[in-house]
Order: structure tokens, then C-alpha cells, then sequence
């Protein structure tokens, strides 16, 4: 009996020793701020390889081989020797210039989009937000308030306007407004000084069952630093008086770093007349801070809040028969009346929980108070000849949300499983929503719509990610959303609504994907996604039409590549295709309902990015759509103004202590602007430079916007306008985009 115990007690230690000799667990630090890096590439000697977690976290339950590389763009590669390395300890890695050569290729990374988002942002400099957006390759904005608007967003052939069909996020917590004043999915990210972006992730497509709402052609979010390594005071100048300055600090000294804990904050402040005959004097004010810290061996705390003010004049849209009878000019107003007021003030809470299995659990609380005031005139005097068309769109919101999620790894048999569930909800609730016609921005002469608007959004979703070889992938997503509707209509005299009182609906919808990666070498992966995604409608809308086809669905497929020929050059390709449902949309500026039959794109992107040597950067986007209406006759099927061909690209040569800069373009085709191309809105292209000479301690820059001052049309529209005692006249109106215009700037480091 003896002898039978220690027979298996010594198989069992045996056994347990060769598992721990067999797996490899770790996790990597930033050495500047001790903050964990994630996305980081851990290469075992026979090409496995794993990618951190949240937590910095990489494991493989079968290790071999002498040692492992560590791999992560703007870091230094480590390579750690197995036989001096202690199971789960924790590595430093050390920032270093952004090099493609760092870019690893690997089966088990579930966004093509990774090793070309991550040399971006820190190889391109950026001046705001919406510059961070022009970052994912094919993104074009548009401004048509002159700055203190949300951006119109196209991407893959779609006309997102403010946000439509396009998910925003920033740390988590939603950028886009649904059921908004002005439109659907409103995506004002002002509120985010550029600065403290450290990342952006992005994917194109409808394939990620973690995100639901409006994620069609697909998601942006920003990432900003969890610490920063120096304080920071810039001050910049330029033409048409305009001027910001910006500060960055750290709150906390050495000693919190060492314990793991970081808080910062930054604010800045930014004024301009704008380049437009009329000055726009607009203000903004923002303000952010970010405490992130260890409160014990297991849980991570993460809170953050800021609060945004902006107020502006807008020479808003003009029509181009104006300009050409010589009405006014390229840069004039008919209306110089326009312009608006928005604030925005948000708490952000995450704790990240890590279990003795190193299962992942993520919990999430956010708040936001938003408020909004904007006075367009896009008609001037068409329908009231005496008055003029002067709108208002205001309203004042409380958005709550939740986001939780659970992380688990395991292996069946040699297979790795990747479980990841999750569930969201978010509660939108407007007081006194209008749209108003108005004379002097604040004189009501004809309500359209007044009311109170509640809107609560719940999903779930589950990812089940089987890693059948370092080679073969797959991944398999479930997604269920549900919606409740209810809006207080305060006015009599809304057409669409059968009087005043209390109107409710409710819509849902289940979004699978399916997703396969395939290693085709080294060198090269090939992918292909299937999904279904949604865009939800404005309540106004889904209350009038009893949920009625209001949750179209949306159904894509990609298949691409991404392709590692050389050290130093790096593709991604892909032939995609979208439909989308029939639906109903809710017309802000008129307050009307439209319907919007089913449409199709087909198209294809391409990026290519080239470093020649560690100081020259090359990166180039061609990116093509084909987009049609399938209701509609052949010669009345265009989709008005979805971008057809696009381009951006440039060159960066960057020296970390000394000169540095970029020469960029920007290329957007001519595009139908209604639907029998009878109207054309022209392309454009353009071309911006920026160029710095960096210190340790300094930064001296001068950023030139259109550097060879082309006339050239930002946002166009097919519009009848009418101005005073003229008649009606149908055609583009549009708003012109900036003439050239330089930008100094001195940034002071200190710690």
C-alpha cells in the first residue's frame, strides 16, 4: 500500500513538474510608467506565439524551445533565455522610435487593422481628434459648421453623416448620441484633447459581436495613456487669429509610480476666427483627468472625467449659383446668423479584475451630461419667404451606461479556446428635444417638434475564438439587442404623431459573425468575415411607425490579407461587400420621416506602408467603392454622395532628437450628389505639412493646412435654396474647405 502512495504521489509530481516546465506565463510592463502593454507579441523558438491581455498577460500551456521574443511597435525587442526566466514574472519593455520591422504577423490576431493602426498615431502627429480619425485608412470628414460640429464621416462607400453608421467610442464609453437633435448617431468627439490619445483600434466591417449599435461600417475607439512619462506645455499660434494653449501634468510623483499608480490631467483652451469672411469667434474650452491604479494584487481601478464647452458663428452652406452670379463669395455667408453652443461633462469608471486562473473581468459605469443649441439655415427663404428658414435644434441629456465583460482562455486538448462574454446597456434620456423654425436664433415662429425622449439599449454578446494551430483560427459571435422606446410629444401640431401624450415601441435584433484567419506563412495572413450588424433609428421615428422595419438589419463580407514581404514593408488588402435592409429615417433638419430603400456596395481597400530606413516613412491608402440602390431604376440608383475612389498618403521623416515631419494628401473622387448624378459633388485634393524640431526638453513645429491654398469644397449637398425675393434654385450648396493656413507651435517637456 506504501509502495502504491508513493508510485502516485511521484507520478503526480512528476507530472506537475512537467507542466510547469511546459507552460510559460508572463507579463509586460511599460519601464517609463509601469503600466501594463497590451497587444504585445510573445514568440516562442517554433514560431507559437501569443499576444498580452489587458493585464500585460501572455500564456502558453506548452513552451519549448531556449528562449522567447518579445515584440511591440514603439518598443524595444527583448529576448529572454527560458532557463533564466522565472514562470509569471513581469518584463519590462522599453519605448523606443516606431520601426515596421517590429511588426510581427501572427495567426491568433483577431483585427487586420492591428499592425497598421499601431505605427500611426505614433508616427503622425495630430493636432485634434478628428485628425485621429483621418488615421483610419479610407475615413474621410467633412465640417460643415467650420469646427464646433460633429464631422461628416464617410467610409466605404457610405454617407455616415454625423455618425450613422459608424461606432465611436472613447475608453469605452460612447462618443456616438442616438435619438439626437440634429441626427442619429451624432458623433461629436471635441471633447477629447488629442494629446491624451495614446491609441486608437479601429476595424472596418460589422464583424466584432462586441460592438452592436451603428457599428456597420465599423469602430473607432480611442484609447488615452493610463500614464504619462513627462509634463507637457504647448502653446500654438496661427493665421486668421487663431491660438491654443494646452497643459498636461502629473498629479502623482515617482513613489505612486512605483506603487502603480498614475493620475494626470490636461486642459486646454482654443479660439479662432476661422478662415471664412464672416469671424467665427469660436471657443472651446476642455478639461480631463485620469486616475489609473493596483488597489491590491488583482484588481486594476481606472476613473476618468472631463468636460468640454464650445461656442461658435458658422457661415454655414451656401449654394454655388450664388457664388457664381457673384451673390457673395467662396468664402462668404448668406446667413452669418448660424452657429451653436455644446458642452459635454463625463465620469468614467473601470475596474479590471484578474482571477488566480487569469480569467479577465471587466466592469464599467459611465455618466454623461450633454447639452446642445445649434441655429443652421440650409434653405435661407424658401418656405417662409418673409422670415427666412432659420432652424433650432437643441436638447439637454442624461446618458448612463454599463459595460461588462468576461475573459477566459483554456485548451481542449492542443486546441486553444478563447471565451469572451459580455453585456451592455446604456440609458438616454433628453429633456425638451426641439426643432424650431426660429428668427435670431432664439424667436420660435413655427415649432416642429418638442419633446422628452427615453431610450434604453441592452445587448449581450458571446465570442468563442478556437485557435486550432498557429496557423488555423476561427472565430464565432452571437450578439442580441434589444431597445425600448418612449417619447413625450409636447406638441399638438407634430405631423407625424396622432396628438400630445406619451408614445412607446420596442425592437430587437440577434447579429451573428463568423471569422476565419489563416497563416499562410510567416509572412502572411489571409482572413475571411462574415456578419450582420444594425443601425438603430431615432425614437421619434420608431414610436410613429410602431417599430416598423426600424432595426434594419446590415450584411458584410471581407476577404483580405495582411502581407509582410520585408522587414520594412507591410500590405493589407481586401475585397469587401455590404446590403442593407429597407428603413426609416428621421430627417433632423426637417423633422420628417424618409424612406430609404435597400442598397449594396461592393469595394476594395488597399494600404501600404514602407520604412526604408528607421528615419523615412512611407504610407499610402487607395481604398473604392461601388455602391447602388437596388429599388430604384438603373440611372436613378446612385447613393448620394458615398465616396467612390479615395486616397490619402504621404511621407514622414522623424529623427527623435532633432528635425522631423510630414508631407501628406488627401484625394476624394467626384461622387454623385443625388440620384441620377444629374448634380456632382467635386473631389479635391489637397495637401498638409508639418514640420518640428524636437528636444528632450522643447518641441518647436509648424503645421500648414493646404499647403498649396486650393479653392476646394469640404462638404456638398443637393439643396433648394431660395434667398431673398429670388426664385427657388436646386443644386449643390456647399461649404468651403480651408484656404491655407499655418500654425506654429512650442511645446515645453518637464518632469
Amino acid at each position: 500500500m506504501k509502495r502504491l502512495l508513493l508510485t502516485v504521489l511521484l507520478i503526480i509530481l512528476v507530472r506537475a513538474a512537467f507542466a510547469q516546465q511546459n507552460s510559460l506565463s508572463g507579463r509586460i510592463i511599460d519601464s517609463a510608467t509601469n503600466v501594463a502593454v497590451n497587444n504585445v507579441t510573445v514568440t516562442l523558438d517554433n514560431g507559437q506565439a501569443d499576444v498580452t491581455d489587458e493585464a500585460g498577460k501572455f500564456f502558453f500551456k506548452k513552451a519549448s524551445g531556449k528562449k522567447f521574443t518579445i515584440s511591440a511597435v514603439g518598443y524595444r525587442k527583448e529576448v529572454v533565455n527560458l532557463s533564466s526566466f522565472v514562470n509569471g514574472q513581469t518584463t519590462r519593455i522599453a519605448e523606443q522610435q516606431t520601426r515596421l520591422q517590429d511588426v510581427v504577423i501572427t495567426g491568433n490576431n483577431r483585427n487586420p487593422y492591428k499592425a497598421i493602426s499601431e505605427t500611426h498615431i505614433k508616427l503622425r502627429g495630430v493636432s485634434n481628434s478628428q485628425e485621429v480619425l483621418r488615421i483610419v485608412p479610407g475615413l474621410f470628414i467633412g465640417q460643415h459648421q467650420g469646427g464646433g460640429k460633429a464631422e461628416q464621416i464617410f467610409l466605404r462607400g457610405f454617407d455616415n453623416d454625423h455618425g450613422t453608421d459608424i461606432n465611436m467610442s472613447v475608453d469605452g464609453m460612447p462618443i456616438n448620441m442616438v435619438s439626437q437633435a440634429h441626427g442619429q448617431g451624432y458623433a461629436d468627439s471635441h471633447f477629447i484633447i488629442p494629446e491624451t490619445i495614446e491609441s486608437t483600434t479601429y476595424q472596418k466591417g460589422m464583424y466584432n459581436a462586441e460592438k452592436g449599435d451603428l457599428a456597420v461600417t465599423g469602430f473607432v475607439n480611442f484609447n488615452t495613456a493610463n500614464a504619462i512619462s513627462s509634463n507637457m506645455l504647448k502653446v500654438e499660434a496661427g493665421q486668421f487669429n487663431t491660438y491654443r494653449v494646452m497643459g498636461m501634468v502629473n498629479i502623482l510623483g515617482e513613489k505612486a509610480k512605483v506603487n502603480n499608480q498614475s493620475w494626470y490631467a490636461a486642459s486646454e483652451y482654443r479660439y479662432s476666427d476661422s478662415y471664412f469672411d464672416n469671424p467665427q469667434h469660436f471657443k472651446r474650452f476642455n478639461f480631463f483627468t485620469k486616475y489609473h491604479g493596483k488597489l491590491n494584487d488583482k484588481n486594476w481601478l481606472t476613473l476618468t472625467a472631463s468636460t468640454l464647452y464650445s461656442k461658435w458663428k458658422a457661415s454655414g452652406q451656401i449654394p454655388e449659383s450664388a457664388v457664381n452670379d457673384g451673390t457673395v463669395g467662396f468664402y462668404g455667408a448668406i446667413d452669418p446668423n448660424e452657429g451653436g453652443i455644446t458642452s459635454r461633462s463625463n465620469v468614467n469608471a473601470q475596474l479590471l479584475t484578474t482571477l488566480p486562473n487569469n480569467d479577465i473581468i471587466k466592469n464599467q459605469l459611465y455618466y454623461s451630461r450633454y447639452k446642445f443649441d445649434l441655429h443652421t439655415n440650409f434653405t435661407f427663404y424658401l418656405v417662409d419667404t418673409v422670415n427666412g428658414d432659420e432652424i433650432r435644434q437643441r436638447e439637454a441629456r442624461n446618458l448612463y451606461g454599463y459595460n461588462g465583460s468576461f475573459l477566459h482562455e483554456g485548451y481542449i486538448g492542443d486546441t486553444k479556446v478563447t471565451t469572451e462574454a459580455g453585456i451592455n446597456a446604456r440609458l438616454d434620456m433628453t429633456t425638451n428635444s426641439e426643432l424650431s423654425n426660429t428668427v435670431n436664433n432664439f424667436t420660435v415662429i413655427n415649432p416642429f417638434k418638442l419633446g422628452d425622449i427615453t431610450e434604453l439599449g441592452t445587448g449581450a454578446f458571446v465570442n468563442e475564438t478556437f485557435q486550432f494551430s498557429s496557423k488555423f483560427s476561427l472565430n464565432a459571435g452571437l450578439r442580441f439587442d434589444q431597445f425600448h422606446y418612449k417619447y413625450n410629444n409636447k406638441l399638438a401640431s407634430d405631423s407625424t404623431l396622432n396628438g400630445v401624450g406619451v408614445y412607446t415601441a420596442n425592437n430587437n435584433i440577434i447579429s451573428p459573425k463568423l471569422n476565419f484567419y489563416y497563416q499562410a506563412t510567416e509572412k502572411t495572413q489571409l482572413y475571411l468575415f462574415l456578419g450582420k450588424g444594425f443601425h438603430s433609428n431615432d425614437t421619434r421615428v420608431v414610436v410613429a411607425e410602431k417599430g416598423l422595419q426600424t432595426l434594419p438589419a446590415a450584411y458584410g463580407a471581407d476577404l483580405g490579407t495582411v502581407f509582410k514581404p520585408a522587414k520594412n514593408l507591410l500590405f493589407n488588402a481586401a475585397l469587401w461587400y455590404s446590403y442593407l435592409q429597407k428603413e426609416y429615417v428621421y430627417a433632423g433638419d426637417g423633422g420628417t420621416v424618409d424612406f430609404s430603400g435597400r442598397t449594396q456596395r461592393l469595394g476594395f481597400d488597399f494600404s501600404g506602408r514602407y520604412q526604408p530606413i528607421t528615419s523615412l516613412y512611407f504610407d499610402a491608402d487607395v481604398n473604392y467603392a461601388h455602391g447602388r440602390s437596388l429599388d430604384d431604376p438603373k440611372s436613378e440608383n446612385y447613393i448620394p454622395l458615398a465616396p467612390v475612389w479615395s486616397s490619402t498618403g504621404g511621407i514622414t521623416y522623424i529623427f527623435k532628437d532633432g528635425f522631423n515631419g510630414s508631407l501628406r494628401y488627401r484625394w476624394l473622387g467626384d461622387r454623385a450628389a443625388n440620384e441620377d448624378y444629374s448634380l456632382r459633388a467635386e473631389g479635391y485634393f489637397i495637401n498638409d505639412l508639418v514640420l518640428n524640431y524636437t528636444k528632450k526638453k522643447y518641441e518647436l513645429g509648424l503645421t500648414i493646412n493646404n499647403l498649396f491654398n486650393v479653392k476646394w469644397k469640404e462638404t456638398q449637398f443637393e439643396t433648394e435654396t431660395r434667398l431673398r425675393n429670388q426664385s427657388a434654385v436646386n443644386g449643390i450648396a456647399f461649404t468651403p474647405g480651408t484656404k491655407l493656413a499655418a500654425m506654429l507651435h512650442l511645446s515645453y517637456f518637464f518632469r
